[in-house]
């Protein structure tokens, strides 16, 4: 069986209109009041023009790659919002009435403009920890099966038009990340992943979803951990989910790791881009230079379902 499997590659594409928290509490698209997630540190989203879609996000995001993603042997592509895994949205089933107008799916599209031969899989129900989940696929891929190399992980969504771009405390934007998994060294390895399911909150309020966030992450991030043979004091930085500061705060005080050593620094810029922010937030790491070789990593994310996941890097000598 292969040893390591890399992770590198990586991308993101933002919705086209960048817009201050203000206007976006101006314009309805809130539910708290806008000083409280100001003082979590949301400045500015981006939303999406109406006629961008997520399918455009995750195009603009896999070919800004800066290698030669035509030859993956495969592509993962996970979705948040369960209309996003359709490319041409519900109007075309509305009028036609035919089933298959609910199946023109993103991956098979993304593959075939980018020429790739192997095959896809479509990942959902994991909300914003699908980014994480496709990552944990494709090392299963590449460690398990000699035919998969280098497999090409995607995540896009946009919400609806008319939708409220608040979710939990957290305002949200329309995004969209990629990167390659691989047996080849990378700028990361891989060193262990780990996922909580509690299915039991599938339908919990905001307030319920943060009783057990902090509890939850917690565990999550001790599991990984334990995968990996390592402990917190192992670990550089973490490079988590855009969430309101304070609750990283807590988070670091239960973990007992500084608070300046985790990455949020596209929050104030980005806000939460449902499942693309470790890697937003790792593009920014590396492009200060933070990430040395050597370094270890902690990337976890929590969305509804309930989901949590995490993955643990060590930064390559690539």
């Amino acid at each position: 069986m292969k040893a390591d499997v890399f992770v590198g590659g990586f991308s993101y594409s933002l919705g086209d209109r960048r817009q201050s928290l203000h206007a976006a509490a101006q314009g309805g698209l809130l539910v708290s009041p806008e000083d409280a997630l100001g003082s979590g540190g949301f400045e500015w989203h981006h939303v999406c023009a109406t006629d961008t879609s997520s399918y455009d996000l995750a195009l603009r995001a896999v070919t800004q790659i800066d290698r030669d993603v035509g030859a993956v042997d495969a592509i993962i592509y996970a979705t948040c919002i369960p209309e996003n895994s359709n490319a041409v949205g519900r109007a075309a089933f509305e009028n036609s009435r035919d089933v298959r107008d609910l199946m023109q799916f993103p991956a098979s599209l993304l593959q075939s403009e980018l020429g790739i031969m192997g095959p896809v899989f479509g990942l959902d129900q994991q909300a914003c920890t699908g980014m994480l989940g496709a990552i944990r696929l494709a090392r299963s891929l590449v460690l398990s099966e000699p035919e998969f190399k280098r497999v090409l992980c995607v995540t896009a969504d946009r919400f609806p038009e008319g939708a409220r771009y608040e979710q939990a405390y957290n305002l949200i934007s329309d995004g969209a990340a990629a990167c390659v998994v691989s047996e080849a060294p990378a700028e990361f390895r891989i060193l262990a992943c780990h996922q909580i399911t509690n299915g039991s909150q599938v339908a919990a309020s905001d307030e319920e979803t943060l009783g057990s966030y902090f509890a939850q992450s917690c565990e999550t991030i001790k599991a990984c951990l334990g995968k990996a043979g390592l402990s917190i004091d192992d670990i550089d930085w973490i490079v988590p989910q855009n969430t309101q500061r304070d609750a990283w705060r807590v988070l670091c005080s239960l973990l007992d790791f500084p608070f300046e050593k985790v990455c949020l620094d596209s929050l104030p810029e980005v806000g939460h881009v449902i499942s693309a922010d470790n890697v937003i937030n790792l593009t920014q790491l590396l492009s200060r230079g933070a990430a040395e070789t050597g370094q270890r990593l902690l990337l976890p994310m929590a969305g509804y379902g309930s989901n949590w996941q995490c993955v643990a890097l060590e930064r390559s000598a690539t």
